[in-house]
């Protein structure tokens, strides 16, 4: 009697090619130089010539030679010293970023790594260019700045870059300032986002407020830019109507609000791309007639959490604060380094929240 077939095939065990990495040796004598003229071109000392800096960096490319930083940076006690220029507001976003980077100084101070943080009054920008401006390159490695967009920030952020001091923009972004990075969400796709949600939630005709923060942030601006080219697109019976400037100060949107619904009556939805929310919530629960506004929101707090599980809100778009703050200090230490840097890693994800998916 036949056995019967088999309708699995067994794997040949696969080999695992093992490959020494090249050293500082290798590039020694690929370069025909010595142990010690390669560690002077590796940490740029001076006393080389330029003809046998080219020998070694050649040697280096051919050999594919990658360096151990964080080996050479423990070899020689070098500490990383970052600082994070934040706007000095009470908002919980930004009160979310100071307690990332509080928990993160605390992780890394076996790290070499220490980090500092400096305030300006938010939206202004000569505030943020004199914080910027007092930056001292003998103590200070790399600058994470959340800032309006201006021509003097824009300048201030290239005078810090000047100086040799590696720079990241937190959350928006300033695309022409020569910044070295950008950390945060894609914006304009944030608020094509909201735009979908809205359009989909909403079901009768009617006018749509946009809440933003100031004309000189662009997260804002681009997500209005985002939200406005799918309404157009798709909802058009939903007309968007002027962006209410809010300055994110809950008082100030609140006492907004009254005249906005009077000259709006039909107002069916409420997108809010900024801070500030306390006072729309506030406003919201106060007047019945909002009761079957739809309303979208920017970033997870416990305000907005709450404002989700009493049904307030409808929806929230949001960025991890925690990644922020930690793809931030990566870049910036790459950055410093001139290393590189694993791309995926530093992508910050845009997170869609409603009442039966928020985390506990």
């Amino acid at each position: 009697m036949r056995s019967p077939r088999k309708w699995w095939t067994k794997l040949s065990k696969p080999r695992l090619k093992v490959v020494a990495k090249p050293t500082v040796n290798d590039i020694a004598r690929v370069a025909g130089v010595s142990l010690a003229t390669v560690d002077r071109v590796l940490n740029e000392r001076p006393g080389v010539r330029s003809v046998t800096i080219k020998k070694v960096h050649a040697a280096i490319a051919e050999l594919g030679y990658i360096r151990d930083t964080a080996a050479a940076n423990l070899a020689r006690r070098r500490v990383y010293n970052l600082l994070f220029v934040l706007p000095d507001t009470e908002n919980e976003f930004v009160a979310a970023l100071r307690t990332q980077i509080e928990e993160q100084a605390e992780k890394l101070s076996n790290d070499r790594t220490e980090l500092s943080l400096a305030l300006a009054a938010p939206f202004d920008a000569q505030d943020f260019v004199a914080v910027l401006d007092r930056i001292d390159p003998s103590d200070t490695d790399g600058v994470a700045v959340f800032s309006p967009e201006t021509p003097s920030v824009r300048d201030a952020v290239k005078r810090v870059r000047d100086k040799g001091i590696a720079v990241v923009t937190l959350v928006s972004d300033l695309p022409s300032s020569e910044r070295d990075h950008f950390v945060g969400i894609d914006n304009v796709s944030a608020g094509r986002t909201a735009a979908q949600l809205m359009g989909r939630f909403i079901r009768r005709p009617g006018k749509i407020l946009f809440i933003t923060g100031s004309r000189f942030a662009r997260d804002h601006l681009e997500r209005r830019q985002g939200f406005d080219l799918v309404m157009n697109e798709e909802f058009p019976e939903l007309e968007v109507v002027a962006s209410v400037e809010g300055r994110d100060d809950p008082d100030l949107i609140h006492s907004l609000l009254p005249e906005v619904f009077e000259n709006h009556p039909n107002i069916c939805g409420i997108y809010s791309s900024a801070a500030g929310n306390e006072g729309l919530i506030r406003f919201l629960k106060d007047n019945r007639a909002a009761e079957d506004i739809v309303v979208i929101g920017h970033e997870l707090t416990p305000l907005s959490q709450d404002a989700l599980r009493t049904g307030v809100f409808d929806a929230v778009i949001s960025q991890d604060s925690g990644h922020l703050v930690r793809s931030c200090v990566r870049l910036l230490r790459a950055t410093a380094d001139s290393a590189p840097y694993n791309p995926a890693q530093e992508r910050i994800r845009i997170d869609i929240y409603i009442k039966e998916n928020m985390p506990p």
